[in-house]
């Protein structure tokens, strides 16, 4: 592409520049609103082209081209923003969006700041392609904004703060009992889990509970099948015609979780992950087909349902609970290995899983990672949590949940675990 400069850089500025001022031609408002248009479909490739030949002249008559250049369009745009304000219209996402495309076409020709004209081409269309997409969202990103409280935004931020300003300073070296605590290790472990349970908590705010229990059960897998367990029975309890639709939502729960383990795996231990897709799929397959049965036999007919209450995965004081408590496993896990042997990890395991699976799962990947445990002693540990944790969603289904929806989900989680177990034994 070296070859066909400048002519390539200069069609990356024109690109950008349509491919902002498309969207901004599809946000041109209406005869009847009656309020000025800053430009849309022909000026924002003209302002790329702009920025493309200031820079251009900047290298051969110094760099007044392009201050030049930058201030005339400043000015035109303070005028308009002026003449919008005036007229009762004061947003300055046009005008930011203008000096943008600018900037956008001056980097396009660039050759300096990055090189070669291949990555120059991907770095200037991300930008493009991103300010387009957060253009075009206008709609979707309000909404989305007004569905959270301000306890979320500053329970995400209070825990952001934490995942990039403390977690890169905390030592990366073993310390505490058996030498098996690494802060630096401890605090990944925290960010991960937290991490993956905020993608189903967003997913949550946003869809809400009119998409029924079903969407429930499949995000709220991602964060908790647990919750899920508990707030589907406490609704087949209150009324009983959502019986089978609330099985179904925890059967739909624990699938999501078996993929979503298998997930945190491989990334945390990439070789414990490998020995655990088998038995984990096997599981996850299992339910995947169950509750293709159910639902095409009509268990997901029954009714309106609501959302589970789960409270922001990014709060701080559950990430620090989650933290203590991998902690606790991190050392029952080494103390009871180094006491008993093998036969201790998989006790561990029994018992860690009954509360929480991510907790003795990511102690095993540690375990793994450092050389303090066989990697067959860890994947077994895991299934016999995963088998726990099953085993207790089940008994709170038909205790909590009663017969109807208990049956369901102990059948299918019987179905589950045999199918794991069954892996297990022949591999």
């Amino acid at each position: 592409m070296e070859r066909y400069e400048p002519f390539v850089s200069l069609a990356l500025a024109a690109l950008a520049g349509l491919l902002i001022g498309l969207e901004r031609e599809q946000s041109r408002p209406t005869d009847e609103e009656k309020r000025p248009f800053l430009g849309g479909i022909r000026t924002y490739p003209l302002i790329g082209l702009l920025g493309a030949v200031a820079m251009m002249l900047s290298k051969a008559v110094g760099p007044w081209a392009l201050v030049t250049a930058g201030l005339g369009l400043a000015t035109l745009l303070a005028l308009s923003y002026w003449r919008d304000s005036q007229a009762g219209h004061g947003g300055i996402t046009s005008e930011a969006s203008a000096l943008l495309t600018f900037f956008l076409g001056a980097f396009s020709l660039a050759t300096e700041v990055v090189s070669p004209v291949t990555s120059r081409v991907f770095v200037v269309a991300s930008i493009a392609v991103i300010s387009t997409l957060l253009l075009s969202g206008k709609t979707e990103l309000r909404q989305f904004s007004s569905k959270l409280s301000r306890t979320d935004v500053i329970a995400t931020l209070k825990f952001l703060v934490v995942a990039v300003v403390a977690l890169p300073v905390l030592p990366n070296e073993p310390l505490g009992p058996y030498g098996v605590l690494n802060p630096f290790r401890i605090g990944v472990m925290v960010a991960l889990i937290a991490g993956i349970g905020f993608v189903g908590y967003v997913a949550m705010r946003l869809w809400g509970a009119g998409r029924g229990m079903l969407v429930t059960g499949a995000v709220g897998g991602l964060a908790s099948s647990t919750a899920v367990t508990l707030a589907a029975a406490a609704r087949a309890r209150q009324a009983p015609a959502l019986a089978k639709l609330s099985a179904l939502a925890v059967i739909i729960a624990s699938t999501v979780m078996c993929v979503r383990l298998l997930v945190v795996l491989f990334i945390a231990e990439p070789s414990l992950g490998k020995q655990l897709i088998i038995a984990l799929g096997t599981m996850a397959a299992v339910g995947l087909a169950s509750t293709a049965f159910l639902y095409f036999r009509g268990d997901h007919k029954g009714g309106e349902s609501g959302a589970v209450a789960l409270e922001n995965p990014f709060e701080l004081s559950s990430a620090l609970k989650f933290g203590a408590l991998f902690v606790v496993v991190l050392i029952v896990s080494r103390w009871a290995q180094a006491t008993f042997g093998t036969g201790g990890a998989y006790v561990t395991g029994l018992l860690a899983g009954t509360t929480d699976v991510d907790a003795i799962s990511l102690s095993m990947a540690n375990l793994v990672k450092t050389g303090e445990i066989e990697l067959q002693v860890a994947r077994n540990t895991v299934v016999l949590a995963a088998v726990s944790n099953t085993v207790v969603k089940a008994v709170m289904a038909m205790v909590l949940g009663g017969g109807v929806m208990g049956r369901r989900v102990v059948a299918v989680s019987a179905l589950m675990l045999a199918a794991a177990l069954i892996v297990v034994i022949v591999s």
